[in-house]
């Protein structure tokens, strides 16, 4: 199937995943952005599910903006994003990573996850630093981009940013290619989200407020 949940997950049925304990309220981090009553807030802001139909996705973001920090759930941060694409039945689903900066993207890779993640809750995070970017899946590093602008290559380091996820059809390339079309007989397609945490400098009136001190075996 070629659904495409962008920067978090996208399964053939359920899309489910998480991080740490502690975490917030999403009533107070987050906002519904679209999807007309397909996104949801509920177990008293604990969890938030995104779904898809024929008719339309739906997505939320933060309503707080980021300049660098340690984001934990499934996520899409500083245009940083995780991308899952479908998959056939039995194959690996396919975890797709980019960094975009001053508009561009192009720094695109792929992973094989080792577990199916419709079948239940994972940690997906990302740490963002001035001196690289760590994307983790369940703490576990698989790909650091550094901060390679001494030999010309733009990185994320000026710009505050908020964290997005949506849930739409991708169905012309996100499957081999556009192979392998939506059977929109099993919608909707239905992503579940609980336990957003942020260490993160969180950017306000032109300023960044800042206190970030996890992860500090990875920085």
């Amino acid at each position: 199937m070629g659904l495409f949940c962008n920067g978090f997950s996208l399964f053939v049925v359920v899309c489910s995943m998480a991080v740490a304990a502690a975490s917030g309220s999403f009533y107070q981090d987050f906002d519904l952005t679209w999807g007309d009553r397909r996104a949801k807030i509920f177990n008293g802001g604990q969890l938030l599910s995104l779904s898809l139909d024929k008719v339309s996705g739906s997505g939320f973001q933060s309503k707080k903006e980021y300049l660098f920090g340690c984001l934990l759930k499934d996520q899409h941060m500083t245009r940083s994003t995780f991308e899952f694409l479908g998959n056939l039945s039995g194959d690996p689903y396919i975890l797709h990573t980019n960094v975009f900066t001053q508009g561009k993207g192009n720094r695109e890779q792929q992973f094989y996850l080792w577990f199916d993640p419709t079948r239940n809750f994972h940690t997906y995070s990302i740490i963002w630093k001035p001196q690289h970017i760590i994307f983790l899946v369940d703490n576990i590093p698989i790909r650091v981009f550094k901060n390679a602008e001494s030999i010309g290559v733009p990185f994320p380091k000026s710009q505050p940013m908020r964290i997005y996820s949506s849930l739409w059809n991708a169905d012309d390339w996100a499957t081999r290619g556009g192979l392998v079309k939506t059977d929109w007989t099993k919608a909707p397609f239905t992503a579940y989200y609980r336990n957003f945490r942020a260490s993160a400098c969180t950017w306000s009136y032109g300023a960044s407020s800042c206190g970030c001190p996890v992860f500090q075996r990875f920085l």
